[in-house]
């Protein structure tokens, strides 16, 4: 049993880094600050949610209620967060990339 659950753990571990990493691609990749905030949220929170996990099936003295209330916080701050920080941008009228703003017209990738 001890062993499945070091499995599962792992399994999680690396599913979380990799959420985190994607979520880091993203921020550096991705062309403006809507789609970042988009990437950022959606996998930052399976990231921590998949490390929060696997933190507690490997550790035996772990609390569960206050892994479950950490990833309930994290459920609710994170796309708060992200949708603030969009309506920011959207407020001061930060321009989005040219591809995204034809794709938003119902043109593809801008062209006319």
């Amino acid at each position: 049993m001890n062993a499945v659950l070091d499995l599962l753990a792992g399994f999680m571990l690396l599913a979380g880094l990799f959420f985190v990493a994607v979520a880091a691609v993203g921020v550096l990749r991705l062309p403006d600050v809507y789609c970042r905030a988009h990437a950022l949220s959606k996998a930052m929170t399976l990231g921590i949610i998949c490390l929060l996990v696997a933190f507690g099936l490997r550790v035996p003295d772990a609390s569960w209620l206050k892994i479950g209330s950490a990833i309930l916080f994290q459920f609710v701050t994170i796309p708060v967060a992200s949708h603030l920080l969009c309506l920011v941008a959207y407020r001061r009228q930060l321009a989005r990339s040219p591809a995204r703003a034809g794709a938003a017209k119902g043109t593809r990738a801008g062209r006319e």
